[in-house]
């Protein structure tokens, strides 16, 4: 029986609705009533399993998963070993650079060497700062990163965007963008190369409703 791995949060709506139109119905997991972790589709052809986002790409690393959903910011930033199968358009975002409106900087060649950029977003923060040539100390916070430059504990955050409100909400801007995030279809390596569950007519199916959806 295939597996499928759904990250809990803003995907998992999309990730459910895309699932129904290639004949997989996890819909039980928005069930506000619901508390299983794992459920069997009505057609007994695939089994879900709805984890947090952060999670899915080490379920199907490991193989516990044959395939999942999960932004690109994760993958970029957990460099997963997994097979990255289809771009699916939806969860939309922006990894940026922010801080206070009322800081002098304006790019992030303008922050001090040595001072301090907060994010949950370690590697790719660290990534970034390296590749300006620009040392830095990368604070990890795993909960309002806002706070960072709002106390004064950092200079900058790195973080996930999407609207920019809660930026704005609390005094920010952005001062660059590393780098645009969706919601991708990835899969584990041996289970796609040896069609697990036929796995390839369903990333195929996949494909070609994005595909129509989008165009």
């Amino acid at each position: 029986m295939l597996t499928v791995a759904l990250p809990k949060g803003e995907l998992l709506k999309n990730s459910i609705r895309l699932l129904q139109a290639v004949g997989l119905d996890f819909s039980a997991f928005l069930d506000s009533g619901n508390r299983q972790l794992q459920i069997v589709d009505a057609s007994g052809k695939a089994k879900g399993l709805l984890v947090r986002g952060q999670d899915v790409p080490v379920y199907v690393e490991y193989g516990q998963a044959q395939i999942g959903i999960i932004g690109y910011d994760v993958l970029r930033e957990k460099q997963p070993q997994v097979a990255h199968l289809v771009d699916l358009h939806f969860g939309g975002c922006r990894m940026s650079v922010a801080v206070k409106a009322s800081s002098p900087y304006k790019s992030p060649l303008d922050l001090p060497a040595h001072g301090r950029v907060a994010s949950k977003y370690v590697n790719c923060a660290r990534e970034y700062f390296q590749s300006l040539d620009l040392p830095v100390e990368i604070v990890p916070l795993y909960g309002s990163v806002e706070l960072g430059p709002i106390t004064g504990m950092s200079e900058a955050i790195v973080d996930i965007v999407s609207t920019g409100r809660t930026l704005k909400e609390n005094g920010l801007v952005e001062i660059t963008t590393l780098y645009e995030s969706t919601a991708r279809l990835i899969a584990h390596p041996l289970s796609y190369r040896l069609n697990t569950g036929n796995l390839h007519q369903l990333v195929e199916d996949m494909r070609s409703h994005v595909l129509s959806a989008v165009s």
